[in-house]
């Protein structure tokens, strides 16, 4: 699925329209599948991770139409630069492309948050990496693991090589130079994407799972829209972003076991289904151990599950009380109908909602 920006606008008008439909629906109770009903004022300040910025704005809308006294401030400014800001207390939530990680929540601090309260780290936002390039007249390329490895490592330099034409019966390749372009910033999108080559071309790529690019050479991009303007305005150019971002630009399928699987938000839920959580956290603290290297048909591993992270209990009830109502739509039937509409991702299931609830109502 490729949403353009003429896309997202008419997709987030309709949210708001769907939001106001689905009110005078869920006026006799809520269910864990309902979106929360209005009573909600404030501003709410977020920041993070660019890929969720689409579906932050669909989210945004559709909360609004019912609660017209709230105002949501998110910066997309990347998942590190999020994850810092809500450490230093700057944001009341953050957006990630990676759950924190044990160790950080050990070290702390969170000065939004009461001193030894639990995180909320809750799977919000799933959807695949999208392997994009531009090549006049090419629309798809077939890639395994290693080939990728090695365009990313600049060990493949010509769109001709041999490992790329042997993948790629009957398409013309050029000759010309691939320019591989990767984030210039701390992104959790490079973690994703490094985390997969280091479980699937450990050979081929030896830096391992990585937020910020190990390697000098190639084209260097701040955020999404940068890596997505550097593939556009260049001829011989690949890059990776979120799908929602991919446009009309050409897109890679990746090998998974004997099958070449392209980018969909349907094999983006599958891995997701299909993995295991990590151990080790709070009952609140929800994060999915991807299995990268899966063999499963049907199944897209180059994914992203983007987090939304606030505080278990906050130091200001107010903030507790807006992040608690912005999460609860975000993840709701309606909220993740507005995001997939708008942005391509991939709903959660009813089982992850139902965890996912159960975190977000401890938040207080």
């Amino acid at each position: 699925m490729k949403i353009n920006r003429i896309a997202q606008v008419g997709a987030l008008a309709a949210v708001a329209a769907l939001a106001l439909a689905g009110c005078a629906s869920n006026e006799g109770g809520s269910d864990s599948s309902s979106a929360p009903e209005g009573g909600l004022s404030g501003n709410l300040v977020g920041g993070g991770a660019s890929s969720q910025e689409v579906a932050v704005q669909a989210w945004t809308a559709g909360l609004q139409a019912t609660n017209s006294d709230l105002t949501i401030d998110y910066d997309p400014a990347g998942s590190g630069t999020g994850r810092e800001s809500f450490q230093a207390g700057a944001v009341g939530f953050a957006g990630s492309d990676r759950a924190f990680k044990t160790d950080e929540i050990e070290a702390g601090p969170f000065d939004a948050c009461v001193e030894g309260s639990d995180l909320v780290e809750i799977p919000a936002y799933i959807s695949p990496i999208a392997i994009v390039f531009n090549l006049e007249g090419i629309d798809s390329l077939n890639l395994d693991p290693a080939t990728l490895a090695g365009i990313f490592t600049g060990t493949i330099t010509a769109w001709d090589d041999p490992a790329i034409v042997a993948l790629n019966e009957g398409v013309d390749l050029p000759s010309s130079a691939i320019n591989a372009v990767h984030r210039s910033d701390k992104s959790g999108t490079t973690g994703n994407f490094t985390d997969y080559l280091s479980a699937t071309a450990e050979s081929e790529w030896t830096y391992g799972s990585v937020e910020e690019w190990p390697i000098s050479g190639g084209e260097a991009a701040q955020g999404t829209s940068g890596v997505i303007s550097a593939v556009e305005g260049g001829q011989g150019t690949i890059g990776y972003a979120d799908a929602s971002r991919a446009g009309s630009l050409g897109t890679v399928a990746i090998q998974v076991g004997d099958d070449f699987v392209s980018y969909s938000p349907e094999a983006a839920a599958a891995i997701v289904d299909a993995s295991p959580e990590e151990e080790g956290r709070a009952a609140t603290d929800i994060a999915i151990e991807l299995d990268r290297a899966t063999a499963e048909a049907g199944t897209y591993p180059i994914v992203l599950v983007s987090y939304l992270i606030g505080c278990a209990e906050y130091t200001d009830s107010a903030t507790a009380e807006l992040v608690k109502g912005f999460f609860s739509y975000a993840v709701s039937e309606e909220g993740q109908t507005a995001a997939a509409d708008a942005a391509g991702s991939a709903p959660i299931s009813d089982t992850l909602r139902e965890q996912v609830n159960t975190a977000i109502e401890a938040i207080k």
